[in-house]
């Protein structure tokens, strides 16, 4: 997939309404559009504080100092650039499609949604990092900002297969040195791999926001088989027949009740959840995490 299609022309217009937003400060240094957790020269008051050396004279409100006798400094919110982490599934499960788009994948669609995330960061000035994980470990691309680098990602996305099981966790240990607290994460994946939920929930744990999208194709939803069928795991390499007309008010039964549990889980551990399904529009997550309604609740 050449990097000019990874963001069709109707999703890249939806783009321009959405606006990337953490929901706690960002927490760093720098010029950005997002608010800080730190204190300091900045735009918006926040309180004051006595003074101490070292502090820059110009920083002193004289006009307390008249009333009071007593010097005081004024802090404000510094507006902070987010540095945003994009995580994505490269196992073979993510190289599941529907029979009616056989050429969309579930990692094409992940691809697609991190290319989205990566234009919103780039428009806002913010760093973006890109992760993906397959059996051999993680690929890794340092957070930074700019056109530049974000052409870089735009390659290493085309470059991900999907390959194998998820990775082994002693793999994973270069991820908790260069996602640092207070960076915004977007896992994508489908999560039949429990590993990977566990990666989202340990990295909310450790003061990282979390946000999970599960990748599913529209046949798992819908199960729209008829006749025997061999469904294969090209992951375990186990497989199963079935008569599909006989289980398939069980299987979407069952299958609802997992999605259920894991969105339960992911709101007890803090992490933000949505589902995307391969026959709806990719930027939907998005839609969901950073639009404009979404926004307004929040506020």
């Amino acid at each position: 997939m050449a990097s000019v299609a990874l963001i069709p022309p109707d999703v890249r217009a939806r783009l321009k309404k959405l606006r990337l937003r953490a929901r706690y400060g960002a927490g760093g240094d720098g010029l950005g559009q997002h608010a800080s957790r730190s204190r300091g020269a900045g735009l918006e008051f926040v309180q004051y504080r006595a003074y101490e050396p070292g502090d820059e004279p110009r920083r002193i409100d004289w006009k307390l100092f008249a009333r009071s006798d007593r010097y005081f400094v004024r802090e404000s919110e510094r507006d902070s650039p987010l540095t945003i982490w994009i995580v994505i599934d490269a196992s073979a499960s993510m190289a599941q499609c529907d029979a009616a788009q056989p050429t969309w994948r579930k990692l094409d669609a992940a691809k697609t949604i991190a290319a989205c995330s990566i234009e919103l960061a780039l428009r806002q000035g913010d760093r973006f990092g890109l992760i993906a994980l397959a059996a051999g470990g993680p690929t890794l691309i340092a957070a930074d900002a700019g056109a530049r680098h974000r052409d870089r990602c735009l390659l290493e996305l085309e470059r991900i297969a999907c390959a194998g099981e998820w990775p082994a966790e002693t793999t994973l240990r270069p991820l908790w040195e260069r996602v640092l607290p207070s960076s915004l994460v977007l896992v994508l994946s489908d999560f039949f791999d429990d590993a990977s939920a566990q990666l989202a929930l340990r990295f909310a744990a450790a003061r990282r926001e979390v946000l999970t999208v599960q990748m599913l194709s529209a046949e798992e939803r819908d199960f729209p088989f008829s006749g025997g069928h061999r469904f294969l795991d090209i992951e375990s390499g186990r497989e199963r027949r079935v008569e599909a007309a006989a289980v398939r008010g069980q299987f979407i039964e069952r299958f609802a009740l997992a999605r259920k549990h894991l969105a339960r889980r992911f709101a007890a551990g803090g992490v933000r959840h949505t589902e995307y399904f391969l026959d709806t529009p990719p930027d939907l997550p998005l839609q969901h995490f950073f639009g404009f309604v979404n926004e307004r609740i929040r506020a």
